[in-house]
């Protein structure tokens, strides 16, 4: 499971991985535009989380790391966000991994200064999705657990036999040369 947070909508997306299938399970968001008390935004996304983590038992969860702007009040509400997310999973004792907005971006397109609709667009073809959400925060999030699934060295197999989840950890070392080795039928040749 990835997730993006934010302090207006929280993006999120499952993903399922089968031998070297993937395929998204659920994507969306979360909205507390409309809240105004920000501990109430807060505790809205730590339940709406749990929430998603009790239905679609992800076996991690990714998230997208803090980064450094230039206003430090939306960094903090963005951290607390962030962390909210972050202690849902642990309250269920789901694995958390954290990758850089650049990080996430890159794995994806290729570029880490892309922008939202370019990822979108890249996930809706390697997701072969049939439409995009109207806000880009459910792609976001769906891109922090492909982003994962890409880090990872090997998926792990989870309860179920006919089923495998992201697994394995992050590989330090794995290149974009080694992905495409291993996974010849997903590189489109012009």
């Amino acid at each position: 499971m990835g997730i993006d947070p934010g302090t207006n909508f929280t993006g999120y997306g499952v993903i399922e991985v089968n031998g070297n299938a993937v395929r998204c399970v659920v994507l969306g968001e979360i909205d507390i535009h409309k809240m105004t008390d920000p501990y109430e935004k807060l505790k809205y996304i730590f339940n709406r989380i749990c929430l998603l983590i009790d239905e679609y038992k992800p076996d991690e969860v990714a998230l997208e790391s803090p980064f450094f702007g230039e206003n430090v009040q939306s960094m903090l509400k963005l951290g607390r966000a962030q962390g909210v997310a972050m202690a849902a999973a642990l309250s269920r004792n789901v694995a958390v991994f954290e990758y850089a907005p650049r990080r996430i971006k890159q794995s994806i397109t290729g570029i880490g200064a892309a922008s939202k609709e370019q990822i979108a667009a890249l996930l809706k073809n390697i997701l072969q999705l049939k439409t995009l959400p109207k806000r880009l925060d459910a792609t976001d999030g769906l891109a922090v657990a492909m982003c994962h699934y890409f880090q990872c060295a090997t998926p792990a197999l989870s309860d179920n036999p006919k089923k495998k989840a992201l697994g394995g950890g992050p590989s330090r070392g794995k290149s974009w040369e080694t992905f495409i080795n291993e996974n010849p039928q997903r590189v489109k040749k012009q």
